[in-house]
């Protein structure tokens, strides 16, 4: 299927797209794992010294991972994705492709404001543009009977937002780590909502 640029209702084969979308986030995760540094020495004590680089990287793959897998799950259900939503998921791999840059920069000033800052705002941006890319992939296909019987279920979807939003009141009043804090638990709440909803669609 022929991909045009200036089309407002051209579309691309899923299958073309996906595997441009696996290829860069596995470069994403790549550039975040190599930039993990090496103990100071070969002991616990010296591993326990970058335990806030860890749990940085953690969520971040968590991140990554789990948008690479509710992605491909809807993808295996359409067979051609729109402009609209090649350009809102375009965005999102770029905002996406910063996340190693403010992963190390978080993991290096757990205390620094603006460093929780960007880190929160880099998830509440991805968060967001997802669900944009979903609802433009629900809109354009109204009558796919697979993805109606999945549903969207926006309740839900905004859990997370609302626990980096209490990150953010955290960190601004009278904890620093608050959004790094809420990062974690925000994306571990993504992905439970996520099995929920394919063991509910069984």
């Amino acid at each position: 299927m022929i991909y045009s640029i200036n089309s407002k209702y051209s579309s691309m084969e899923t299958t073309r797209f996906e595997t441009f979308f696996d290829a860069i986030l596995a470069i994403i995760i790549t550039l975040l794992v190599i930039k993990i540094p090496q103990p100071a020495a070969p002991t616990i004590a010296a591993i326990l010294e970058l335990k806030t680089t860890y749990i940085a990287y953690l969520i971040s793959f968590l991140t990554l991972y789990n948008l690479w897998h509710a992605n491909h799950e809807l993808f295996q259900i359409i067979d051609t994705i729109e402009n609209s939503a090649v350009w809102i998921y375009g965005a999102m791999i770029f905002v996406t492709s910063l996340i190693p840059y403010f992963t190390l920069w978080i993991a290096n000033n757990i205390n620094s404001i603006p460093a929780e800052t960007m880190f929160g705002l880099i998830f509440i941006i991805t968060h967001i543009l997802n669900r944009l890319g979903i609802k433009e992939i629900y809109k354009s296909n109204k009558y796919n009977k697979k993805l109606n019987k999945i549903g969207f279920n926006r309740h839900m979807q905004s859990m997370p937002l609302i626990i980096l939003a209490i990150g953010f009141i955290l960190t601004y009043t009278i904890f620093k780590p608050g959004i790094y804090i809420s990062c974690l638990i925000s994306v571990v709440l993504w992905i439970v909502i996520d099995i929920k909803k394919r063991d509910y669609n069984g």
